[in-house]
C-alpha cells in the first residue's frame, strides 16, 4: 500500500511539475507571438511646430510614414516623414511642393536620421500640394490638399 501511495504521489507531482512548466511557458510564447505580429507606427511628432494640423498621412513602405499638415493662419504646409521606432542612423528624407502651371522648386531635407525627415514648409494658400517621403529604400507620397 505505501509503495502505491508513494507511485500514485510521484506520478502526481510529476503532472503538476509538466504542467507548471507549461503554463508558464505558454504565455511566454503568446507574448512573442503577440509581439511579432504587432508592429508599432508613426505618429505625429509635433515636429512642424505650433499651429499645424495633419491632414494627411502615406505610408512610407512598411517602416513609417510622411504627414502633411496645414497652418491656417499662416497659409504653410509642412510635412514630415517619420520612422515607426527610431533606430540607427539611416538615409530618410522628405519632399514637399506646391502644384502650379509652371515648374516649382521642391523643398526637401535629406540625410543620415535615427526618426524622422524634416520638416520642410511651403507657401500653399491657393495651391495643390504633392509630398514624399523615404526610409532607406521604401518610399510613399501622394498629393491633394489644396489650400
Amino acid at each position: 500500500m505505501k509503495l502505491s501511495r508513494r507511485t500514485t504521489t510521484a506520478a502526481a507531482l510529476t503532472v503538476l511539475a509538466l504542467a507548471g512548466t507549461a503554463a508558464a511557458t505558454a504565455p511566454a510564447s503568446a507574448a512573442t507571438a503577440t509581439k511579432a505580429t504587432v508592429k508599432a507606427t508613426a505618429t505625429y511628432n509635433g515636429a512642424c511646430g505650433t499651429g499645424y494640423k495633419v491632414i494627411d498621412s502615406t505610408p512610407v513602405g512598411n517602416v513609417g510614414k510622411v504627414f502633411l499638415t496645414w497652418n491656417e493662419s499662416t497659409g504653410k504646409n509642412c510635412a514630415v516623414t517619420i520612422r515607426n521606432a527610431p533606430g540607427a542612423k539611416i538615409y530618410m528624407g522628405v519632399e514637399l511642393n506646391i502644384i502650379t502651371d509652371h515648374e516649382s522648386t521642391p523643398v526637401s531635407d535629406t540625410g543620415q536620421y535615427t526618426s524622422y525627415a524634416g520638416p520642410v514648409y511651403v507657401n500653399g494658400r491657393g495651391y495643390c500640394t504633392e509630398w514624399y517621403g523615404v526610409i532607406g529604400t521604401a518610399t510613399g507620397g501622394d498629393s491633394g490638399h489644396c489650400g
